[in-house]
């Protein structure tokens, strides 16, 4: 089963992609966007061409498990996903200090700060696919 793990940002879309054994996830691009029609079009392209079975959207909660104004617009988007993808489930996988974590990863890789901003996204993408597929398969 091949799922595509999403980082929901304000004008991005951090995209990760798992293996077809649901065993590793592997950062895969950036969608920038304006609206939810211009990166609704960009994804249909990553969905079909890499044949996507599900997702796994990050879900930014506060650090004490409530819910955040990003956490209540990712819901939103989660709809809107399971509208247009019918036939494929969309997970929701906590994604609390992700964006610190692929940070983080990216300053022990000595990525300079240019780099990082560009990259960040599809690794924090990378973390919240990653962290489902751990759990799924203990």
């Amino acid at each position: 089963m091949v799922y595509l793990g999403l980082d929901l940002g304000s004008k991005t879309l951090g995209l990760s992609i798992s293996d077809k054994t649901s065993i590793i996830a592997t950062s895969l691009e950036i969608i920038r966007f304006n609206n939810y029609d211009e990166l609704f079009n960009q994804l249909d392209t990553v969905v079909y061409t890499k044949k996507v079975d599900a997702f796994v959207l990050g879900n930014p909660l506060n650090l004490d498990g409530s819910k955040s104004t990003r956490s209540i617009e990712t819901l939103e988007f989660k709809k809107l996903l399971e509208n247009r993808y019918k036939n494929k489930e969309v997970i929701l996988q906590d994604e609390r200090l992700s964006t610190v974590e692929a940070e983080k990863l990216l300053i022990s890789n000595n990525t300079s700060r240019k780099n990082r901003k560009k990259v960040i996204d599809k690794v924090a993408a990378t973390i919240i696919l990653q962290a489902y597929l751990d759990r799924r398969n203990k």
